[in-house]
This record gives C-alpha cells, structure tokens and sequence, in this order.
C-alpha cells in the first residue's frame, strides 16, 4: 500500500526570502520615501531627528532590506554622546507595510545591533516601544538620567550595553557627534545675455 502524497503547497509572493545588505546612495531616495510611508511627512520634526539632522550615520551601521529587487526596510545608527558616555542611537527601523509579517524589521535589528557590537560600540540607545525592544534586550534601566533635545516620554527611552558599564552614570543631555555631512553649494545657473 503506498502512503497518500502530501499534496504540494505553491509557495505565495509573501514567502519570498529578503536580504539585507549595506545601504547604498542609490537606495536613499526610496528610503525617505520608505520613511514617508511608515511615519508621515512629519517625521522630520520628531525628536530624535535632532540627533541626524546634518549627520552621517556610523559606518558600516545604514543597512537596506531587499524583497524582489525593491527595498523594504531600513535602519541606521548614529554617533552620539550620551550625557559624555560614547554610543548609538538606532533609528528609524522602518519596514513596508507589505512585508511587515515577514521578520524584516526583526532581522534588521539583529543585524544591526551585531555590526554596532563587532565594530567595538559599547552602547546602542534608541526611542521606542519597550516590549517589541526588550526581546533584543533594551531596558530602561541605564537611560533614567539621560535626556533627549525635544519632548520625549520617559518609558519609551531605551539602551542595550554590549560593554558592561559603558552607560555607567550616564546622566544629561543626549547630543549628536557624528560626522558632519558636508554643506551643498548651491550651484548657479549661467545668467543669460541679453541679445
């Protein structure tokens, strides 16, 4: 007697595999328009944009996710002085409302928080719900005296330590030290002459 074949199961456009790599300069308009999506058009006025307003990101930390060719995630940390302590802030982690049962916006993290910790960071913080964050071991416990540059509550500021200590007394202001991106010239055009 042979045993009744499981009957074959297509797999959909959603179970397709994603990759995250380095983002590149040419994925930046689709980010911003990625991050348009996921937080309006007013997310340039939110705090913690004050911490990347003019700012590169840390190296080798601006990942992409990619689904088909087409980004669908992101996220990116950036160089700051956490009340005089050195560390990152992560954010925004946005993914496509499309995709957003897929893992992505998990594995960006995990990756992530892996390459801030194997470049030496000691410290990531970031703004955000704490029990989607605690899973990858944020808390709020090192955070309860440092500050952000604009309105914030309190139980959403969040911080991993990959060194022990490296929050250790951390109290003030939380300011931006990344590299500066450089200023744009502003380019004229040709005045025309009369004929």
């Amino acid at each position: 007697m042979t045993a009744p074949r499981k009957p074959q199961i297509a797999l959909t456009s959603k179970a397709a595999p994603f990759v995250i790599r380095a983002e590149r300069a040419g994925d930046v308009a689709t980010r911003e328009a990625l991050l348009d999506a996921c937080f309006g058009e007013t997310r340039h006025g939110r705090t913690c944009q004050r911490l990347r307003d003019g700012r590169a990101p840390a190296a080798g930390l601006a990942l992409s996710a990619m689904r088909e060719g087409k980004l669908v995630g992101t996220v990116r940390l950036w160089h700051v002085s956490a009340g005089g302590r050195p560390a990152l802030v992560l954010g925004p982690l946005a993914v496509d409302p499309a995709c957003r049962e897929l893992g992505i916006g998990a594995a960006l993290m995990q990756q992530a928080l892996a390459a801030a910790r194997a470049r030496g960071h000691g410290a990531v913080i970031l703004l955000g719900d704490a029990p989607y964050y605690a899973r990858f071991g944020f808390t709020a416990e090192k955070t309860a005296e440092l500050s952000l540059p604009g309105p914030f509550e309190r139980n959403r500021l969040l911080a991993i330590e990959f060194t022990d200590g490296a929050l250790d007394g951390a109290a003030g202001m939380i300011v931006p030290t990344g590299t500066p991106l450089p200023k744009r010239r502003s380019v004229r055009a040709p005045e025309a002459h009369a004929a």
